[in-house]
């Protein structure tokens, strides 16, 4: 669906951009065009141009939907992204009328359900979004990093000033995330084109990102309503547009350095091999990870992210029992986040730093290191999470909260979007909400499966909720990739959690037959 105006690629996508009969997306755009109408499946049909019967059969087979949940999909949708904008003076009856949603409470009480959230509390995590958004004064562009074409945004003239203005913001917001932009052609990896069509309430915005040799489209962002400055705070929109396209940069820059011949590797290109190994938190990964990261660092020593990522490769060891030495692993880590306290500057490798000082048991430090990325992008998904983190530490249930899921907002395709989902789990967890914290936790397992680590909170959650069965199975597959681990291993690993917390986690890990 879309969500937060970027455009994402999966079977529940209701926007007429994919690949879809002509009668459908004829329906479909009838239905964008005026969500306050009453649609009856037979005022859609002539508007597609088909028998009301042919129209309900289609929608069912290339959308799985009848139209009349297709359209109340795309209301809520829509719904969504105007309180996600977090605009002044946003009123939630309005946006929810102006949607077509014309019952308030009942379109309270399924937001709530769709979303997790009521739509107060996603209107008002917008206002701490909007103002780290506006509060970056600096900003460092990583070495080596990717080079980017920002074309012109294509639109008719009397938009021709507002473009110019939006590009600019743009440029900026993709420096700050590290990526080095320019206007003329030339040298660089990927191309980024936009462009605006109609103007205020009918304005849509949307961006392609494409890469330069092949021509193959990475990631996309499309936003739709009011755009002008007095209207939308445009660092912020340009902040959302630099966040929601950085996975799909960092991706292709990995995939580019999966392409060279081994012989003609750099430490960038070590790094970046490594970067996905990292990220998938399981012990192969871990494994491999170290070894690219190791041989990154070999060829230079002062490669800021190969050392940040190394330190939180050595907290991974620990923290997630990928090793049976946790008392060197921490010491080699502790070594390598020092080092990189030094060396890193740009938002990513600040980032990851907060992540292996928060593993290494130095939130201190990891706080003023993840306001320090923050300070240099406020779009970054990564310090927002890993800021959710300290909280959870810190046993500040609700700003928790607030963090992972402004993370989430920024960057829903993330590969570490999982891992927000883990947070608001121990969040829930550590307010004593057992029920809600199994159901995010075993959401978050369901999008990555080998993290079976997960385990460990999950599982004291469905005992403190008297879940018996589910307690029982979850503890048996964490035995299953862990056929040694016990209590006291797991005292070892977790990272600084609360004592009251951890007290829960140990007692009922050992109810369920985890030995001590």
């Amino acid at each position: 669906m879309l969500r937060d105006g970027s455009l994402i690629a999966d079977a529940t996508d209701v926007s007429p951009a994919r690949l879809l009969p002509r009668s459908v997306r004829r329906g479909l755009e009838a239905m964008h065009a005026d969500l306050e109408r009453e649609w009856s499946v037979a005022d859609l049909a002539v508007a597609a141009g088909v028998s009301a019967r042919t129209l309900q059969r289609q929608f069912r087979e290339f959308l799985g939907k009848t139209p009349g949940t297709v359209l109340r999909d795309i209301r809520f949708e829509r719904a969504r992204r105007a309180l996600l904008r977090g605009l002044p003076n946003t009123r939630i009856m309005e946006v929810a009328l102006g949607c077509g949603l014309s019952h308030f409470g009942r379109f309270s009480v399924d937001y709530r359900r769709r979303y997790g959230e009521t739509p107060s509390q996603t209107l008002q995590r917008q206002a701490v979004v909007a103002g780290t958004l506006a509060a970056t004064p600096s900003f460092f562009a990583a070495a080596g990093g990717p080079t980017l074409l920002l074309r012109p945004i294509e639109t008719n003239p009397e938009n021709s000033e507002l473009a110019r203005s939006i590009a600019d913001d743009v440029a900026t917001a993709l420096t700050r995330a590290g990526v080095a932009v320019t206007r003329q052609g030339g040298s660089a990896n990927y191309h980024l084109a936009g462009d605006i069509r109609g103007r205020g309430l009918a304005a849509r915005l949307a961006f392609r990102l494409t890469e330069a040799e092949t021509g193959r489209h990475l990631a996309a962002y499309r936003i739709e309503g009011p755009l002008e400055d007095d209207v939308v705070p445009r660092e912020h929109l340009a902040a959302r547009i630099a966040a929601a396209l950085q996975p799909g940069l960092r991706q292709a820059e990995i995939d580019r350095a999966c392409r060279k011949p081994d012989v003609d590797l750099g430490p960038d290109d070590l790094a970046l091999r490594a970067l996905p190994h990292v990220l998938s938190l399981n012990a192969e990964g871990n494994a491999r990870a170290l070894d690219l990261l190791e041989r990154a660092m070999d060829r230079d020593p002062d490669h800021a992210l190969a050392t940040a990522l190394a330190a939180w490769t050595y907290g991974q060891r620990v923290v997630y029992h990928f090793a049976h030495t946790p008392a060197e692993d921490r010491v080699r880590g502790t070594a390598l986040a020092r080092r990189a306290q030094v060396l890193a500057g740009d938002a990513t490798a600040l980032a990851v730093l907060g992540n292996a000082l928060t593993f290494l048991h130095d939130l201190d430090t990891a706080e003023v290191v993840v306001r320090k990325a923050l300070a240099c992008d406020g779009g970054s998904a990564w310090a927002w999470s890993r800021s959710g983190w300290i909280d959870v530490y810190r046993g500040d249930a609700e700003a928790a909260i607030e963090r992972f899921k402004i993370a989430l907002d920024l960057a829903p395709n993330d590969p570490l979007a999982f891992n927000s989902m883990v947070g608001i789990g121990c969040a829930q967890f550590g307010a004593g909400r057992y029920a809600e914290a199994a159901r995010w936790q075993q959401r978050a397992l369901m999008e990555h499966p080998s993290a079976s680590w997960i385990h460990r909170t999950m599982c004291p959650a469905y005992v403190l909720i008297g879940a018996q069965a589910e307690a029982h199975r979850s503890v048996s597959a964490l035995r299953r990739h862990y056929p040694e681990l016990t209590v006291s291993e797991v005292q070892q690993g977790l990272p600084p959690l609360p004592r009251a917390y951890c007290d829960l986690v140990f007692d009922a890990l050992h109810t369920v037959g985890l030995p001590s």
